[in-house]
């Protein structure tokens, strides 16, 4: 499994409550704050999350959000950007056209001028076809052994994830993933991260057995251990969480204060084995947003110029 040693993350301009995400991310809820305050909560939670990722030694490289258009969702780059060993830069297309605007020439110019590119997939065309799938939020990818595990939904559209899939000869592991009232999750890095050795996995949200057995025997002939979550950690955002590395090759395991609350003592015993963890309280970006500290991370594998 490859781990990045350099992050890229968007500083929030507009944060706010999206009720057009909301239609299909039920882990959003509405604070009813001004929208003053929510941008100046949500800051602090970023700037105070950049800082702790920095004093572990891992490059950041952190983006200002443009005021316009007001983009909300900015904060999450890893859903429109992504990036692979091999240098693709790949664009998806997202759900929500409110989100649409994150997608910027200017990073992809920066990344470019940076690190070495060999070329940039542009998926985009099929949000006109009303078919999507948000980059690492749908995706969660083992690079070292070229396979996708992806919940099905309607920001994950298997068409394009099987043709995203064979265009990088990957294959794709699918599977219907439900919360509590059986509907489908939005993102799969919600109920799922995968370390270089381990699998942090709500098994309670993949309902039919034989998809949860094709998972669970990948991840053992790949070297993962599963470490089983509950739907109500889920909720807590334990599945969102992010191995990384430092130049020195120091473990990382980022996660969000909430989720390292929801964890037992025998899980957190498990993962600690894997990498040390660094828990970030970010309450406002996951009660709002509905998505906590993997999803603000968009990691960058390119080789540096």
């Amino acid at each position: 499994m490859a781990l990045a040693s350099t992050i890229l993350m968007v500083r929030p301009a507009a944060f706010g409550f999206n009720a057009e995400t909301a239609a299909n991310n039920f882990f959003q809820t509405n604070p009813k704050i001004g929208n003053k305050e929510l941008q100046q909560k949500a800051l602090t939670e970023f700037d105070n999350m950049v800082a702790a990722l920095k004093d572990l030694g891992i490059n950041v490289i952190v983006i200002a959000d443009t005021k316009e258009p007001a983009k909300p969702d900015a904060i999450f780059p890893n859903n429109w950007l992504s990036t692979s060993p091999n240098g693709i830069v790949n664009l998806y297309p997202m759900f929500a056209n409110s989100r649409r605007a994150e997608k910027r020439d200017d990073i992809l110019q920066q990344l470019s001028k940076d690190f070495k590119v060999s070329a940039v997939q542009d998926w985009s065309e099929y949000e006109v076809e009303g078919r999507f799938l948000e980059g690492t939020g749908s995706m969660v990818i083992d690079h070292d052994n070229a396979l996708i595990y992806a919940a099905i939904s309607e920001r994950t559209n298997i068409f394009v994830l099987e043709k995203f899939a064979a265009t990088n000869n990957y294959q794709a592991i699918v599977f219907l993933a439900t919360d509590k009232k059986g509907r489908p999750i939005y993102h799969t890095n919600v109920m799922m991260s995968l370390g270089e050795q381990f699998c942090v996995l709500c098994e309670e949200a993949i309902e039919e057995e034989w998809e949860l057995i094709a998972v669970r025997q990948l991840m053992e002939s790949t070297g993962h251990l599963i470490i089983p979550i509950s739907r109500d950690q889920m909720y807590a955002f334990a599945g969102n969480m992010l191995e990384v590395k430092n130049d020195k090759d120091d473990h990382f395991l980022i996660l969000s204060q909430a989720a390292y609350d929801s964890l037992k003592r025998d899980q957190k015993r498990m993962l600690e084995a894997f990498a040390t963890l660094v828990p970030i309280p970010v309450p406002i970006i996951e009660m709002v947003e509905g998505g906590s500290v993997r999803c603000m991370m968009a990691e960058i594998f390119l080789e540096k110029k």
